[in-house]
């Protein structure tokens, strides 16, 4: 998904955490990138997907297609997995193309069950038996961690989110909401006040973004007006519920603790027993 120059970024390789800055990568991108780079994987993009796959196959037996919430695959896969997000409950059946990856997916995981109401994981499921009858269904949990609880407790923190999950994602919390309320924080601090130049643009345009503050990073200069923000902003400390290290990037002057999550897969039907039934793992 790369933003700029799209010649010269035809085909990128990243396998370290170097090449997300030898590609100028947007925030937006890096989210993206960095877990799977950091758990040790390689991720290839641009936008020439024939050469794109032709050489992620010189360099893997399995290739994983992940089209975020963006896109389906260009390629014919031997097995598609959609996530549904039951709370988006009704999103799965009105946003394109998360209507088409329901009905094209061989497996639904139904994630964050243990944040979500009951009704609407059960709306999120019965939508999907409706359109997909033989996809199977994997129940799934998101449970929470950071690494620095003290940041957290008892403070005013500042609240980081994923960018495109506030702002296009229509979400109104994301992982570091919830981690300041199950670590104790004393206040969530309203970031408006100290917004700068393109951060504050932004809660023009996506007004219900409220009392957290997006990862927003399209440019050298919108990095640099969210640093500006961050720093200004009078919080005692700031949760980044943003999956990179925002640290790395940003130069802060607050103490920060970053927000982990992971799949938490219930019941008996798992993602590593459907892959070794289809010989792919």
């Amino acid at each position: 998904m790369p933003y700029g120059d799209l010649e010269k970024q035809r085909v990128q390789r990243f396998g370290t955490i170097e090449d997300l800055k030898l590609h100028e990568c947007t925030i937006e991108e890096i989210e993206e990138y960095e877990p799977h780079v950091a758990s040790g994987g390689v991720i290839y993009a641009g936008v020439d997907y024939g050469d794109i796959l032709a050489a992620a196959e010189k360099e893997a037996d399995v290739i994983i297609w992940d089209g975020g919430n963006n896109d389906f695959s260009f390629f014919k896969p031997d097995l598609t997995i959609t996530v549904a997000d039951p709370l988006r409950a009704g999103h799965e059946s009105t946003y394109y193309p998360g209507n088409v990856n329901i009905r094209l997916a061989d497996v639904v995981v139904i994630n964050k069950i243990d944040s979500a109401i009951p009704e609407n994981v059960l709306a999120v499921r019965n939508y999907v038996r409706s359109v997909n009858p033989t996809a199977q269904i994997i129940d799934g949990a998101s449970p929470i961690t950071v690494d620095k609880p003290e940041v957290i407790k008892g403070k005013r923190v500042l609240v980081v989110e994923d960018g495109p999950t506030l702002t296009h994602g229509e979400m109104e919390f994301g992982a570091g909401t919830v981690a300041a309320m199950n670590y104790g924080a004393a206040e969530i601090v309203d970031p408006r006040p100290w917004t700068v130049k393109s951060i504050t643009d932004t809660y023009v345009k996506y007004p219900k973004i409220g009392v957290l503050l997006p990862a927003m990073g399209y440019g050298d200069a919108q990095v640099k007006d969210l640093e500006d923000t961050i720093n200004a902003c009078d919080c005692d400390s700031v949760v980044i519920g943003t999956p990179i290290d925002l640290g790395r990037i940003l130069k802060l002057n607050k103490p920060s603790t970053r927000v982990g999550y992971d799949l938490q897969e219930i019941g008996s039907v798992t993602l590593e027993k459907i892959l070794r039934e289809k010989g792919l793992l």
